[in-house]
């Protein structure tokens, strides 16, 4: 149920700009419509009508993932609150100037304050914090940690620049494919690596007695 949440808003944007893709005519009438008051000019292209539906419907999953969350009386984690930042300002500044080039910063700004959250976390206030998710549920020496954290630090700096390369590259329908297919594809490819060294660090199971 959790997983489904954390990935419903990704969902959603993909869907709904699919579905808008294919009838860009529609969308923009649509999207002039009804959402004509949100946008600088009050007029939405067949062009930007699919990512600007597809940002108002992220924008609301996301904060709608918040909200359910809180009255659920359950934490709101870290990366959450930054994705939900970031598809406010990001997705606001796409709507109102019906520009794509916003909220295809976002996964960017994600992936880069993830990085720096992680470091900054290790480097100046000496806590890491994967071992602090973690380290309940895997014995590891200290300096397994701190590689552990190192790789993710990269890895998230380079998926922002992944993201930013295809952005500004490739088509915004590419872009789309990539942002749900590619990146959920190598963030998947990256945890299972990590679990094959993970397992040559982790200590040996004791042989419980018969």
């Amino acid at each position: 149920m959790k997983l489904l949440l954390d990935f419903l808003p990704l969902i959603l944007f993909f869907v709904a700009f699919k579905g808008a893709e294919g009838h860009a005519d529609a969308a923009a009438a649509f999207s002039t419509e009804h959402f004509g008051f949100l946008v600088s000019g009050g007029v939405v292209g067949a062009q930007e009508a699919p990512v600007l539906l597809a940002t108002l419907v992220v924008m609301v999953a996301t904060l709608a993932q918040a909200a359910i969350l809180k009255l659920r009386g359950k934490k709101i984690d870290l990366m959450l609150w930054i994705s939900l930042v970031l598809v406010v300002t990001l997705g606001g500044a796409t709507v109102w100037f019906h520009n794509e080039t916003f909220i295809k910063w976002k996964p960017t700004g994600l992936h880069w304050a993830m990085a720096l959250t992680l470091w900054i976390s290790q480097a100046w206030f000496g806590k890491n914090l994967i071992q602090a998710m973690l380290g309940t549920e895997l014995q590891l020496p200290d300096a397994i940690w701190l590689r552990l954290n190192r790789a993710w630090v990269l890895f998230f700096a380079v998926m922002g620049v992944a993201n930013l390369y295809v952005a500004y590259h490739f088509s915004t329908s590419a872009w789309a494919n990539f942002k749900v297919f590619g990146v959920t594809g190598l963030i998947v490819l990256f945890t299972l690596a990590q679990g094959l060294y993970l397992s040559k660090h982790l200590p040996p199971e004791e042989d419980t007695p018969s």
